[in-house]
Parts: structure tokens; C-alpha cells; sequence
């Protein structure tokens, strides 16, 4: 056995270190130039027919590369120009004219592992993405960017929700942050540290922070609309991600920044590099440096009284109002808005060509530090008393205090790869990922009522990790028309509960966030093995077919086997496509989902404020059927989605495509609504004996319990390149429509059942999975760009969103669609300096304010003024920020 793990160590460093060819070369050389005026086209990719050799031209749009022989075939494609195929036949320099066109011409790697192709010539919905592109939302994170641009993904900030409201749940056609794939560079991104336990958008599951790779680093977007398990493996359900990082622009960027927003708070200001590195045996070293600082926002409601704690004391006086502190503090004490926080980033992406330029060497990688505050519920004096003045000094009144929930995030990750060919022309492509997501927690400004007089202030409760070591060897070869996908993926992952500081839990815990305790501490690991197969067969010059399948092997619950069917037909000379795809999917439970267990104080079923204990799916309490809650052991959620559409290109400068999906998945992994007291006092239940040996008012576990079944439709517009007056407008149109039912019956456990609680996912939670995202959301943008002048006009509608009471349908609430309009304005003074200014939500719109029914509970006794359960957009209102961009 030792002896076959050194041949096969052995192996892998031969395959790793020694992958050289050597060929006779060719250097061809030239300019890429705009058709419109004659300016040269920077960034444009330049790719040799049928391999994967190829390169980018500079800032002044010359390029230069080696090829085997001559004479070759090469595809130039660029964002907003239309893709061209050139016959080189001499090493005499080019000059190659781009034509302004639509997306379909550009080429894009995500879902083509066999050779890139455009965005017409794939068999499913693909947007591309620019990063001057992202940059006209003029939003502070890449989440929030995409989701101004692409109607069917959702990302909204989150308020009073604990470490939520640090990382922002984060989708794809509202299928949950667990079922989209992130992928930079092709590579898989590991996934954050935290579950999503508050009651946001997400509740119960896990996704990339998107937080974490700085904007500025960013060369495009690929966003993948379609089912791809077969191709990349778990969480790929609803679509994929591709974040491809710049490579060898030849200017140095910096971009300065800050804002406000018309309340004035939310104050931000920013700072990013990049820059390259060119040694002088060859390659690239792409650095990025980017900061980031926003202060807190403050739109809480201002009641007057507290129907909550006026109901649950039975005091008069805070619910009319009358009581001294209430009439000082109309709203309570409260913050509620976005957090505050400080960002610092780094990224690199470098690649080192060797063997006559028919191999490299890569490295890509990234590491972000976040240091956050946000706020939790106010502890009003009549609520939690001071006695020992450890809040305020002896002799002043006691005006209550707001704890707050302070993160420590790091997001690291690197890769290292190596790409070559050989034995007749296959591509070998091998690669190390190490992926690592933490958050540590701080609770500040409060008090552990239990310690008395010796209880601190300030407390470490602990934190979480999460991390991936990741290995990939891809394998493609075209044979003609015919083109072969081999690769395999091995994968550990890692998760880690640190528990907290024995002031943190003891007795009670801490004020806001009870610390975990010794016994929710865990270091726990699992390995997985994926080989896939893939084949696209190009069987005329119009109709592609493309098939691919994957074997994956999990250490915790087993086997999965997945499949996908695509096929693409061209239309009109290359001017349109039809194009379908049937797959299968899985998503396999993540560590965290079934380690995770904790207690946090928040609302409970009955209205009151208390704790509630999340126990692990490994936990005798929940899984034992004698002893516990018999609630079976996770398992993986299985999907079957087809979809289809058509993509035409009615000028070389207006594309529109439109396509349809329907998703069924099974056994979707759900954190359960709280169960909490029967209210039959003469008998104590399995449920009701947990509570009690465990001092909580509420429990929570992971179960598989629901099946979904979602449909929906995309439409994308483009007109690039359109004359008016002196200057060129580009309008950009998007919509989505999405609808997500639940399928068939919700499972419960036997022995919960015959406890009495017939319902473990109740109407609130459905609604977090139905209605919680808006069902419409579209996107129509103009930027016009006359002179050194450039106008962005955006307006984004974001569709009505339901909120479902947990029991009572009369308290339902729906929250009317909006449209938020953000203007933009640069000019730039010189080749070398360019200044912004822009205004988000111009027109200062908010969501429809909360409506009680007479609840008390829906809006926390007035602390809440918007909806938060189901934010469409947030509630800060306009901001307006100004920048400056140097390129030297």
C-alpha cells in the first residue's frame, strides 16, 4: 500500500512538473482596431481554431503569439464586438477591424470543457459580463453588481440578522445560495463558513462569499443559466458562476471613490490597484489591492410604544405609550439598516508560457479580510436591567443598551495549475485548490445577566471554518468534428465550530448571541471523488449535439451518477440558434448543514423573546428514534431540469434571446421552523423533553423534507453601437420571470408526527422558498457616450415579494413591485484620468412599509418599519457617490 501511494505521488508530480512538448514555432503579430472610428480595441482575446493557445491584446490593441505552424485560423472576439475568424498564412504583422455587435459573437469558457465557444455556438443560456459592465450598477460588491445586471440573480442586504447580515444570501433563479456553483477561473470557490439560521431570504444553507474577490481584479462575468452537475459536480443545480480574473492589461488602474446617502449616513469610501507584472522570460503577474469602508445605515420604525414587550409583560404603559423611556425614544433604540465594515483585498493571476508556447503554468488567488458591526434588537430598560451599573455609571439613569455583533471574515483561496499537450494533440490541464472561508464573532455593549456584577462586556463566542483542498485533471482533444472531455476531481472539505468563551454561554449566555458552547465545538471532515466524461459532436455546420455524464463518490452518504443532454441548431448563416438541454442534478448536504448546531436568542413561536437551540443531524437528540426525534440522516437533494430556447442576431448590432426552464428537485435539504411548547401542560412530548433537557423555548434541525418544482423565463435584449446625434448608445434589456412551488407534501418524522406537530416547515417557511424573492424582476439600460461625456442610465424593477405568517393567512402580507433608476456621469479629462459621479435609486424609492394585522410579532412592535424577512432591494434609499479613475 505504501509502495502504490508513492508510485501514484510520483505520478502525479511527473504529470505536474514534466508535461513538455517541443515543436517548431511561428510568432505572428498585430493591431486590433475599431471599425467604427479606426481606435485600436484593447483586451481583445485572440484564440488559435481548435486549441486552446491563445493570448490578449494590450492597452493599445497589439498582440503577439506563438503557433506551431503556419497557416492558422484565428477567432478574435471582444465584449461588444462581433467575433471574427482570420487566416493568418505569414508572419507579416495584422491589422484585424472589429465590428461593434451584439453579445452573441463573444466567446465564453464556462459550460464548453472541450474547446470555447461563442455565446451563439452554446447549447445553453450563457450572459457574459464585462467588468466596465458590473461597474455601471456602481455597486460596492460583486453580488450586488451581478444582481443589477442579470434579472435572475438575487442578492439584497440583510439588517438585525447576525452574521447574515456580514455575508448577504446570494442566488440563482431564487433556487437558494446552496444551488449555485461559483467557479474563478474555471476552478470551483469554496464555500463561506456561515449557515444562513436568521429569518432572511436562504434560511437553512450555505453559499460562496461573493464578497470576497475584489471587483477590481475582475476581467468578465460568465453566468451559466442552466443545470450543470454533470460537468462540474455538486450545487451546480441551478446554474453556474465563472469569474475569470484579468490577465496582462498593459496599464496600471487605480480607482478612488467615496459616498453618502441622503439621510446622511452610510458614508463610504474606497481605494483599488491593479496592475501587471511582465518578467522578461514571459507571462503575466496580474495584482489587485483593493479597500473598502461603509458606515452603518438607520431606517428603524418609530412607534411610540411597544406592542411586543407591552404584550408579553402585560404592561400598559408601553402599549399606549405613556412610559417615560418610550416617549424619549420614539423608535426605540434601535439601528436597522446596513452594517458597518472595513474591507481590505488581494488578488493575483499569473500564467508563465513555456515549450514554444504550448504550455503554462498558472497561479491564481485571492485573500480578503472583513472586519463588520451590525446591531442587535435594543435591550430597553424595562426589558433587561443593569443592577451593577455595568452599562452606565452609578448615579445616571439607566437608558438600556444595543449590543452588537462584530465579524472577523477571512476569505483565502489559491491555485496552482499546469496546462499542456501532448500524445497527438490532447489538452492536459492539472490543478491544486486550497480554499478557506472563517468568521470569527464578537458581541460588544452587552451584559450575561447570570454573571451579575462580574460579567464582562465585551465577549468572544466564538466562530466558524470552512475550507476545501481540491485536485482537477481535465483532458480534451478534438477529432474534427468530434471533441472529447475526460477529468476527474478529488475533494476534501473541512468544517469548524471554535466554541466561545465560557462567560459567552454559561448560564444563559451573553445578551444577543449566546456563545457556543464545548459541546457544539467540531472539527469534522469529509472526501469526495468525481470522474466525468464528456463529448460534443458537431455533426453539421449548424447542429451540435453535446452529452456528458458524471460518477461522484462521497465518504458521509455515498454515490451519485449524473447525466446531461444538450443540443444547439444554427440559424440563418450563423445568425440565430435554437438550442435545449435535459440534466440531472444533485447537491450533496454540506458539512455545515449537518454539523451545525447552536443556541441564539431570538423571536420564538409563541411571539416571546428567548433561546432556540439548532441541534446537529448527527446528534442522538435528533437522530436516535428511541432516545431522540428519529429524524433520518441527510442525504442528497436530486434534480431534473430541461430547459430551451432561441437566441437570434437581427443585426450585427440587436441579439435577443429568450429561453425557459423548468427545475424539479427532490429531498431539498431545510432547516425546520421552530417547534417549540404544545401548550398542554399535563403531558410532556419528545419534543417538549428536548426543550426542557436543554433549557430552550424553540428547536431546529436540518431535514430532507420538501420537493420544488420551479419554471421560468429569461429574456436578454442588446443593441449595441446605435448613432445618435454625435455620439453611440448601447441599451441593455433583461427580464425574468420565476415561479417555485412546492411539490406533493411536506415529510415529517414519524415521532414528531405523533407528537402532535404536524407541520415542521410552516407557511412562513414555505414562503422563504415560494414567494420570499420577487417572481418578476427586469432590467432596461441606456449609456450613451458622446466625446469624453459617458450617461448610464439604469432602471431595475424588482417584482413583488409575499410574507407568509407562520399560521394565520389574514396577516399575509404582499409588497408591491418597484423600479429603482440609478444615474451615471464620467468624463474623462484626459487619456490618463477619468472622474464619476453617480446616483443610486435617484428617485429615493423604498418598499411598501410594514402592515401588522394587529401581529405584533410581523414587525417586532414597531423596531421594523420595511420588510426584512423578504428585502427585494433594501431600504437605504438614494446614495450618491463620486470617483476617480487613473490609468498610467
Amino acid at each position: 500500500m505504501k509502495k502504490q501511494t508513492q508510485i501514484s505521488k510520483g505520478l502525479l508530480l511527473f504529470l505536474f512538473f514534466f508535461p513538455l512538448t517541443f515543436f517548431a514555432q511561428e510568432i505572428i503579430s498585430g493591431t486590433i482596431t475599431n471599425s467604427t472610428n479606426g481606435d485600436v480595441v484593447p483586451f481583445v482575446n485572440i484564440l488559435e481554431k481548435g486549441t486552446s493557445n491563445g493570448t490578449t491584446s494590450d492597452f493599445d490593441g497589439n498582440f503577439s503569439m506563438e503557433v506551431k505552424s503556419l497557416p492558422v485560423t484565428l477567432i478574435v472576439s471582444a465584449v461588444g464586438f462581433g467575433a471574427k475568424e482570420v487566416s493568418v498564412t505569414s508572419s507579416a504583422p495584422v491589422t484585424i477591424t472589429l465590428e461593434e455587435g451584439a453579445v452573441l459573437d463573444e466567446i465564453v469558457i464556462v459550460g464548453n470543457r472541450a474547446k470555447p465557444r461563442t455565446v451563439i455556438e452554446s447549447p445553453v443560456a450563457i450572459d457574459n459580463i464585462s467588468s466596465e459592465e458590473l461597474a455601471i450598477s456602481a455597486q460596492p460588491e460583486v453580488d450586488k453588481m451581478i444582481a443589477f445586471r442579470v434579472p435572475s440573480y438575487n442578492s439584497t442586504q440583510q439588517t438585525i440578522s447576525d452574521a447574515t447580515a456580514h455575508f448577504d444570501p446570494s442566488e440563482l433563479r431564487n433556487l437558494g445560495p446552496s444551488r449555485t456553483l461559483v467557479l474563478v477561473n474555471g476552478k470551483r470557490k469554496n464555500q463561506s463558513a456561515l449557515v444562513y439560521v436568521n429569518e432572511t431570504p436562504g434560511r437553512g444553507e450555505v453559499g460562496v462569499d461573493m464578497k470576497s474577490i475584489p471587483a477590481a481584479a475582475i476581467e468578465r462575468v460568465e453566468v451559466l443559466r442552466d443545470g450543470a452537475a454533470a460537468q462540474y459536480g455538486s450545487d451546480a443545480i441551478a446554474g453556474v458562476i465563472n469569474i475569470i480574473l484579468k490577465e496582462s492589461p498593459s496599464k496600471t488602474t487605480v480607482n478612488l471613490g467615496t459616498g453618502v446617502t441622503t439621510e446622511g449616513d452610510g458614508f463610504t469610501y474606497s481605494g483599488s490597484l491593479n496592475t501587471t507584472i511582465n518578467p522578461d522570460f514571459g507571462g503575466y503577474i496580474n495584482l489587485t489591492a483593493d479597500f473598502y469602508h461603509q458606515d452603518y445605515t438607520n431606517r428603524a420604525g418609530e412607534p411610540g410604544n411597544d406592542l411586543l414587550f407591552g404584550n408579553i409583560f402585560g404592561d400598559q404603559t408601553l402599549i399606549d405609550g405613556t412610559d417615560p423611556w418610550i416617549q424619549a425614544n420614539p423608535d426605540l433604540g434601535m439601528i436597522v439598516g446596513q452594517p458597518e465594515y472595513d474591507r481590505l483585498g488581494l488578488a493575483v493571476n499569473a500564467g508563465f508560457p513555456y515549450a514554444d508556447n504550448t504550455a503554462e503554468f498558472y497561479a491564481f488567488g485571492s485573500f480578503q479580510k472583513r472586519d463588520g458591526k451590525s446591531f442587535a434588537l435594543y435591550r430597553t430598560p424595562y426589558w433587561v436591567p443593569d443592577p451593577f451599573n455595568l452599562l452606565h455609571p452609578v448615579g445616571t439613569e439607566y437608558q438600556g443598551f444595543q449590543p452588537t455583533f462584530e465579524t472577523d471574515i477571512r476569505d483565502n483561496s489559491f491555485t496552482l495549475g499546469n496546462k499542456w499537450q501532448m500524445f497527438g494533440g490532447w489538452n492536459f490541464d492539472i490543478s491544486y485548490t486550497f480554499g478557506r472561508n472563517a468568521v470569527g464573532y464578537e458581541v460588544n455593549n452587552s451584559l450575561n445577566p447570570s454573571l451579575g456584577a462580574n460579567s464582562p462586556t465585551s465577549f468572544n463566542p466564538g466562530g466558524y471554518s470552512f475550507s476545501n483542498q481540491i485536485g482537477n485533471l481535465d483532458i480534451a482533444k478534438s477529432f474534427g468534428d468530434v471533441s472529447v472531455t475526460l477529468g476527474s476531481e478529488v475533494r476534501q472539505e473541512r468544517f469548524i465550530t471554535r466554541a466561545g468563551e465560557v462567560a459567552s454561554y454559561i448560564d444563559g449566555g451573553v445578551q444577543s448571541f449566546p456563545g457556543l458552547r464545548p459541546e457544539n465545538a467540531l472539527n469534522e471532515t469529509r472526501s469526495n471523488i468525481g470522474v466525468y466524461g464528456g463529448i460534443d459532436w458537431d455533426i453539421t455546420d449548424a447542429f451540435l449535439i453535446s452529452a456528458a455524464g458524471r460518477y461522484e463518490d462521497y465518504s458521509d452518504f455515498g454515490e451519485n451518477v449524473s447525466w446531461k443532454v444538450a443540443a444547439r441548431y444554427l440559424l440563418n448563416d450563423k445568425k440565430g440558434a435554437i438550442r435545449a438541454s435535459v440534466n440531472t442534478g444533485f447537491r450533496a448536504p454540506s458539512l455545515h448543514q449537518i454539523y451545525l448546531s447552536n443556541i441564539q436568542t431570538l423571536q420564538l413561536a409563541d411571539g416571546s423573546i428567548g433561546q432556540q437551540g439548532t441541534f446537529n443531524n448527527v446528534d442522538p437528540v435528533i437522530i436516535d428514534p428511541v432516545n431522540g426525534l428519529g429524524v433520518p440522516q441527510l442525504d442528497a437533494e436530486e434534480s431534473f431540469n430541461i430547459a430551451g430556447g432561441i437566441t437570434y442576431r437581427f443585426s450585427p448590432k440587436f441579439s435577443v434571446a429568450v429561453d425557459y426552464y423548468n427545475i424539479k428537485v427532490e429531498d431539498r435539504v431545510l432547516l425546520t421552523n421552530p417547534l417549540g411548547f404544545d401548550g398542554d401542560d399535563t403531558t410532556v412530548n419528545a419534543v417538549e423533553q428536548v426543550l426542557i433537557d436543554n433549557s430552550i423555548g424553540n428547536v431546529t434541525f436540518f431535514v430532507n423534507a420538501v420537493d420544488t418544482k420551479t419554471q421560468g423565463v429569461d429574456l436578454v435584449a442588446n443593441y449595441r453601437g446605435l448613432s445618435l446625434g454625435k455620439g453611440t448608445l448601447d441599451v441593455n434589456a433583461a427580464f425574468n420571470w420565476n415561479e417555485t412551488d412546492i411539490d406533493g407534501t411536506i415529510s415529517v418524522p414519524d415521532k414528531i408526527l405523533n407528537a402532535g406537530y404536524t407541520d415542521i416547515f410552516n407557511r412562513e417557511e414555505q414562503s422563504r422558498i415560494t414567494t420570499a424573492r420577487p417572481n418578476l424582476k427586469g432590467v432596461l439600460g441606456f449609456t450613451y457616450n458622446i466625446s469624453k461625456f459617458s450617461f448610464v442610465l439604469n432602471n431595475t424593477y424588482f417584482g413583488e415579494v409575499t410574507w407568509q405568517h407562520p399560521t394565520n393567512p389574514d396577516f399575509d402580507q404582499t409588497f408591491a413591485g418597484k423600479v429603482l433608476t440609478d444615474l451615471s456621469i464620467s468624463y474623462e479629462f484626459a487619456s490618463w484620468v477619468t472622474a464619476k459621479v453617480t446616483g443610486n435609486n435617484i428617485l429615493n424609492v423604498f418598499p411598501d412599509e410594514i402592515e401588522t394585522f394587529g401581529d405584533f410579532g410581523t414587525d417586532l412592535g414597531g423596531r421594523f418599519r420595511y420588510p426584512w424577512e423578504v428585502n427585494q432591494f433594501g431600504f437605504n434609499g438614494t446614495f450618491i457617490q463620486g470617483g476617480l479613475t487613473f490609468s498610467f
